[in-house]
């Protein structure tokens, strides 16, 4: 009887341990920012959203030196005009620098915007592929390991070798 108990006592844990070893939970990690780094479509997205960042900053400059040049104009010939005149050029120029601030505005709306528009596409690819790779190698939890996201040890399963396989890359 005391055997049996012993043997019952025994199975028991084994059986208890293999549950909990099983209800582990199995956790991989990778670095996102990185992996999208390295995917051509970004780098092409990057690409397309300098050239853009240019026009606008051209776009800008153009204004700008067209205002400063207006404003150097009016302040030489301030002294040959009237009062009212004067004021009429200052009302101008204050226009002036409002659209320049406007168009400005505009233009960094329209770069998050860009951005925003040519990113998602790959980081929805991205999540795709890591989920796929994932949920193939049985990992129930993939933590982002790129730097500052708050992992400070990855020393388990990175999957940043099978992402980017299934990638093509």
């Amino acid at each position: 009887m005391k055997q049996f108990r012993t043997l019952f006592i025994a199975l028991a844990l084994t059986i208890g341990a293999t549950a909990f070893t099983n209800a582990q939970s199995k956790v991989a990690h990778i670095a996102t920012q990185e992996l999208v780094q390295d995917l051509p479509e970004y780098k092409s997205a990057m690409d397309q959203l300098q050239k853009l960042e240019k026009t606008y900053d051209a776009e800008i400059k153009d204004m700008l030196s067209e205002a400063q040049s207006t404003m150097q104009r009016y302040e030489a010939e301030a002294n040959t005009k009237s009062e009212e005149e004067n004021q009429k050029r200052a009302t101008e120029l204050q226009a002036a620098q409002r659209r320049i601030q406007e168009h400005s505005a505009k233009a960094r709306q329209d770069l998050q915007k860009k951005e925003t528009d040519l990113l998602k596409p790959i980081l929805e690819k991205v999540r795709t592929a890591i989920q796929k790779v994932a949920r193939a190698k049985g990992y129930d939890y993939v933590l982002d390991s790129t730097t500052g996201t708050g992992v400070l040890l990855a020393d388990g399963y990175n999957l940043m070798p099978d992402v980017k396989k299934e990638l093509g890359m």
